[in-house]
């Protein structure tokens, strides 16, 4: 089918230099050039052939030089597999906001998760209806998905990541890990009941990290 379906967009949308990237493992997504990302979701969505009604994910990838934007598809009337396009998106330095068009007029669903890829990536969606920040706030500084990311010290005069810092949340987390590692009717840890020595050692050891 994705051979198919690279034809398919090549034949319909003139510069989209659709290629299928053959990776050793997982999902094979279809490379599109940036520019034609808006025309090739208009396609896939109107086909008769494909009928790609639903946009699921958008999400992004920070590889230094470039971000890779990737949108998932899927059809609710063919039941085909699912397909990802995938775009790239030169990026100079830190501070370099990549730009790529919305899709929020193809699908709606695109506006929240085009502003995550926004908010955590740094990528602009021209044409999107509200771009801004939907987990950070709005005068956060920098994009925290990206590689060469500094964690504030501060925001507003509170203090971000203390180093005194009690973190319960993993703590409790791995007491948890512990108890379920030996209840080998609710996991597989061990199927004699008993913590391996590997692995109450590892235990061990993030507990330690967390108090610390």
């Amino acid at each position: 089918m994705l051979n198919e379906l690279v034809s398919f967009i090549n034949d319909k949308v003139s510069g989209a230099n659709a290629s299928l990237i053959e990776n050793e493992a997982g999902d094979k997504p279809i490379l599109v050039d940036a520019s034609k990302i808006k025309d090739v979701c208009f396609v896939l969505r109107d086909s008769s052939e494909y009928q790609f009604n639903v946009l699921q994910v958008v999400s992004g990838v920070d590889y230094d030089s470039e971000i890779e934007v990737n949108y998932m598809l899927a059809s609710f009337i063919t039941n085909s597999d699912d397909v990802i396009i995938k775009v790239k998106l030169p990026k100079a330095n830190k501070d370099d906001v990549p730009k790529v068009d919305s899709v929020c007029d193809v699908w709606k669903s695109a506006n929240f998760l085009e502003r995550e890829v926004y908010d955590m990536n740094g990528v602009e969606f021209v044409g999107h209806p509200d771009l801004r920040r939907i987990l950070c706030p709005e005068d956060w500084e920098g994009f925290p998905l990206r590689k060469d990311y500094e964690v504030q010290k501060a925001w507003h005069g509170l203090e971000i990541n203390p180093e005194h810092k009690i973190n319960n949340a993993d703590h409790e987390f791995f007491a948890k890990a512990r108890v379920d590692a030996a209840e080998p009717k609710k996991v597989s840890g061990s199927w004699d009941g008993k913590i391996s020595a590997d692995l109450e050692a590892a235990l061990n050891k993030k507990m330690d990290e967390a108090n610390n």
